[in-house]
């Protein structure tokens, strides 16, 4: 299932000549497309592609007890499934630990940059918050799931609309909503993942390259500030790749932030 050694020998050949097999420089994004509001019975949602890659997030939102460390605060619950029906290397059953990891990495992302005011998702404190699920669903997988995940979680969260809630009969009135919105802040996070290849990094790779990769590092954050970081696969950094990572996550934020602020305004 994994890319063979000689294709991963000719990848980085062409990144040195500054190529990738499909006419991308190291820094290219291939088009990404968002629709928000796809499916009826979610509180929220949205479906991301980038280029082949698609997926599909929907919010739900429940009323339950606060976690005893923030009484006066709304959870945050967030979750990925990798089905069969994305990529024949996924299989059904428990999630295992890519999907763990993309779905707490796009837990961090949220959670670290405070886009929800979570305090204002507090019915009594101590006694009664509402429960944001945020749960991530691959339909294809050519690649860069973790920023689809990123990007598909913060479109469904400005999607999302509260649900009238019956606080005498300790029940949603299921169907019915308020005409009030999520509180978010105006800044919008991005989740930016960079591969490295060799000695080369870059920026949403296909399948085949994520195949070929030694190490990733997500990025989290918006405009100048990260929020967030976390490193995945085997393979190490030294501490001038991790600096030159996040000069290159610096120069390319803009630009594909560009490619999806049409859509998340």
């Amino acid at each position: 299932m994994n890319t063979p050694k000689i294709i991963k020998d000719r990848i980085i050949q062409y990144l040195g000549e500054g190529k990738r097999f499909d006419g991308r420089k190291a820094n290219d994004y291939r088009e990404v497309i968002i629709e928000r509001g796809v499916a009826k019975n979610a509180d929220g949602s949205a479906r991301v592609k980038i280029g082949n890659t698609e997926v599909l997030v929907g919010v739900k939102m429940t009323v339950g007890e606060p976690y005893p460390d923030s009484a006066d605060e709304g959870n945050l619950m967030v979750s990925a499934e990798l089905r069969p029906i994305s990529s024949p290397r996924f299989e059904n059953g428990p999630p295992k630990f890519n999907s763990i990891e993309i779905g707490r990495v796009t837990d961090r992302v949220l959670r670290e940059s405070h886009f929800i005011d979570l305090k204002k998702l507090c019915i009594k404190e101590g006694e009664k918050v509402w429960t944001l699920f945020v749960d991530v669903y691959a339909i294809n997988d050519d690649g860069n799931l973790f920023d689809a995940a990123g990007i598909g979680a913060v479109a469904a969260l400005k999607d999302v609309k509260i649900p009238k809630y019956d606080e005498a009969e300790n029940k949603i009135l299921w169907g019915e909503y308020t005409d009030e919105k999520l509180s978010l802040t105006k800044e919008i996070p991005l989740s930016l993942t960079m591969y490295k290849i060799g000695k080369h990094f870059i920026v949403d790779p296909t399948r085949e390259e994520e195949d070929a990769i030694d190490a990733r590092i997500t990025i989290g954050g918006h405009d100048s500030t990260i929020n967030s970081m976390q490193k995945g696969e085997s393979g190490s950094l030294t501490m001038e790749e991790f600096y030159e990572a996040l000069d290159f996550s610096e120069k390319i934020h803009k630009e594909v932030f560009k490619k999806l602020e049409k859509f998340l305004k």
